[in-house]
C-alpha cells in the first residue's frame, strides 16, 4: 500500500501524525527563562523583533518568567534596578531604564551602563548569543544552555564588576559601572571614526578590566573571538545575581583609580551595596557555576529532535501495521 492510499483509507492517523508535525513544529524558536537570584526586584527589559509577550515586567527575589520566541527573533535582554513604578505602572529606574516611564520598555532600549544578553535566533539553523559590557555593567548576569546540539557554552560575568569599577568609570552612588567610551567619548574607546574596524580599535586598559573580571563577555566593540556563542535548537535562561552576592550592605573600602594600586570596593545596587569578599570570589571561582560562566560546553540532543523521531517512528508503525504481507 503507498502512502497516497493509505491517507486516504485512514485519514484519523494521517491527522495525527500532522498534528504530531505542527506541535513539534510549534515549539520551534527557543524558551527564554528569567531568574532573579538578587536580593532585591530586578525589572528586566526586553527589545527584539518580533515582539515578545512583554517588553519589560518586575520579577521579585527569587522568581521567575518564561517567554517563547520564535525562529528568526533577534533582540537583546537585561536588568533594570532601583525602580520605582506607581500602581498604573508609571515610573523609572536608577541604573539601565528604558526611559519609556513605564513598565514596559515598548520598543525601547537600555540606557548605559547595562549588562546585556544578546541573540539571535535560527540564523544559519544556528542560535547566536553573548553577554555584552559594551554599553558597561550594571549587575551579574548569566545565560545557561538546556538542550541544544553544537557548542552551547553558557556565558555571562559572574563578578561585581561595581566593586571592582574604576572611579573614573564609577557612576554617582556606584550602582553601575560607564564604559569607557561613554565616560570618555573617545573614538579609539568607541571604536568609531578612525578606530572603526577590527584592526584599528584595539583593547583599552578600561577594556583589559572588564575582560579580566569577564572572559567570555564582549568588553569592546570588537571582541568577537572569545564572546560570540552558538547552539542548535536550545533553550536559555538568563539568571541575575547567578553568585547570589547580596545587594543590600556592604562596609567595603571605595574602587580606586584604574593606575592605583588596586581596584576594588563597594558599589551600590538597586538603592544598596554589594556584599562579596575575596575569599567568596575564589570559592565561587571553584564551583560549578564559575564554570558555566566562562564557557564549558552542555550540548546535548535536543528534546525537540526527540518529539520529531517520535512522530515518525509512529507513523512509520501505522503504515506497516496496515499494509498487507
Amino acid at each position: 500500500m503507498d502512502l497516497l492510499s493509505f491517507s486516504q483509507n485512514h485519514p484519523h492517523y494521517c491527522a495525527a501524525f500532522l498534528s504530531l508535525l505542527f506541535i513539534f513544529e510549534g515549539v520551534s524558536g527557543a524558551k527564554f527563562t528569567f531568574v532573579n537570584k538578587c536580593d532585591l526586584s530586578v525589572w528586566p527589559g526586553i527589545l527584539g523583533s518580533p515582539e515578545l509577550d512583554s517588553t519589560g515586567f518586575e520579577l521579585r527575589k527569587g522568581s521567575s518568567r518564561s517567554f517563547q520566541a520564535p525562529t528568526g527573533w533577534s533582540g537583546r535582554f537585561w536588568g533594570r534596578t532601583g525602580c520605582n513604578f506607581d500602581s498604573s505602572g508609571h515610573g523609572s529606574c536608577v541604573t539601565a531604564d528604558c526611559g519609556s516611564g513605564q513598565v514596559e520598555c515598548n520598543g525601547a532600549g537600555a540606557t548605559p551602563p547595562a549588562t546585556l544578553a544578546e541573540f539571535t535566533l535560527g540564523s544559519g539553523s544556528q542560535d547566536f548569543y553573548d553577554v555584552s559590557l559594551v554599553d558597561g555593567y550594571n549587575l551579574p548576569m548569566i545565560v545557561e544552555v538546556s538542550g541544544g546540539s553544537g557548542e552551547c557554552a553558557s556565558t555571562g560575568c559572574v563578578t561585581d564588576l561595581n566593586r571592582k569599577c574604576p572611579t573614573e568609570l564609577r557612576t554617582e552612588g556606584g550602582s553601575a559601572c560607564r564604559s569607557a567610551c561613554e565616560a570618555f567619548g573617545k573614538p579609539e574607546y568607541c571604536c568609531s571614526g578612525e578606530y572603526n574596524s577590527p584592526a584599528s580599535c584595539k583593547p583599552s586598559m578600561y577594556s583589559q578590566v572588564f575582560k579580566s573580571a569577564c572572559p567570555k563577555s564582549y568588553s569592546y566593540a570588537y571582541d568577537d573571538a572569545t564572546s560570540t556563542f552558538t547552539c542548535t535548537g536550545a533553550d536559555y535562561t538568563i539568571t541575575f545575581c547567578p553568585n547570589f552576592h547580596s545587594l543590600k550592605s556592604s562596609s567595603d573600602a571605595s574602587p580606586q583609580a584604574i593606575g592605583g594600586t588596586a581596584i576594588g570596593g563597594s558599589g551600590t545596587e538597586a538603592g544598596g551595596t554589594v556584599t562579596g569578599s575575596s575569599a567568596q570570589e575564589a570559592e565561587l571561582q571553584s564551583s560549578w557555576l564559575a564554570s558555566l560562566a566562562i564557557g564549558e560546553s552542555t550540548g546535548t540532543q535536543t528534546h525537540h529532535s526527540l518529539v520529531l523521531q517520535f512522530a515518525l517512528v509512529l507513523a512509520t508503525s501505522l503504515i506497516l501495521s496496515n499494509s498487507p504481507l
